[in-house]
């Protein structure tokens, strides 16, 4: 699953961190915007067969590799 989510973001994050999956910032220092998260929910949801809803989409949720993957379990 962590491979996978990697992937996604490197396809959506044009300026990313150099080591995307130790990052525990990728809203905070603006690697992820709006835009972004919209086409990354839309990728997970499809990818991993649940439903992101409007309540799950804060920072915390986004913010990290890990924070991603755990919200895609608790979804699951």
């Amino acid at each position: 699953m962590r491979e996978e989510i990697i992937e996604i973001l490197e396809d959506i994050i044009m300026e990313r961190p150099d080591d995307i999956n130790d990052c525990e910032t990728l809203i905070d220092q603006g690697y992820l915007d709006s835009m972004d998260i919209v086409a990354l929910v839309m990728d997970l949801n499809n990818n991993f067969n649940v439903a992101i809803t409007v309540n799950d989409l804060i920072p915390d949720n986004f913010n990290s590799v890990a924070a991603i993957e755990k919200l895609i379990k608790r979804l699951q």
